[in-house]
């Protein structure tokens, strides 16, 4: 029993990461490009994507593990719709998440070549901004999803 409660918190723990470090940085990068300051816009991605390394890449090493241990240890199968489901989800999320790691270092990178030139930002990094902004509905989406999944269980197929 104590293993459960112990795979339980720490799930639940590794969820709440995902959940809040990818709020947290899209809350703080979508603030400081609302600057247009290519010095803010540098200081600030820089972080996030150190944030994203740090937090989110355990997170996303820590769920699957979790995840299957307690569904083993809970006697479900891996099999079962709902945790498929999930399971789809988070590749579904995981999809939008690799890209857009790189694409938070690509517009940190082309603010800190902004301001070592004293230039504006640039196109290119508007142009990613956007990919980026848009890429964070559908997963973000999909993360609450998840968390219904998980908490529902719900019956299907």
């Amino acid at each position: 029993m104590l293993i459960t409660e112990f795979l339980r918190w720490l799930h639940i723990l590794g969820a709440t990461v995902l959940l809040g470090t990818g709020s947290g940085i899209a809350f703080f990068m979508l603030m400081a490009h609302r600057t247009n300051d290519p010095a803010i816009v540098a200081h600030t991605a820089r972080y996030v994507v150190l944030a994203d390394w740090i937090f989110t890449a355990s997170a996303v090493i820590v769920q699957p593990v979790t995840g299957s241990l307690l569904a083993l240890q809970m006697g479900w199968s891996l099999t079962e719709p709902w945790i498929l489901l999930a399971i789809g989800l988070y590749l579904f999320v995981g999809a939008f998440w690799v890209p857009v790691v790189w694409i938070q270092k690509k517009m940190q990178t082309l603010a800190e070549e902004a301001v070592m030139a004293n230039r504006p930002l640039p196109d290119q990094y508007f142009r990613l901004f956007n990919i980026w902004f848009v890429s964070g509905f559908p997963a973000f989406l999909a993360m609450l999803v998840i968390f219904w999944v998980m908490i529902a269980r719900p019956q299907l197929g």
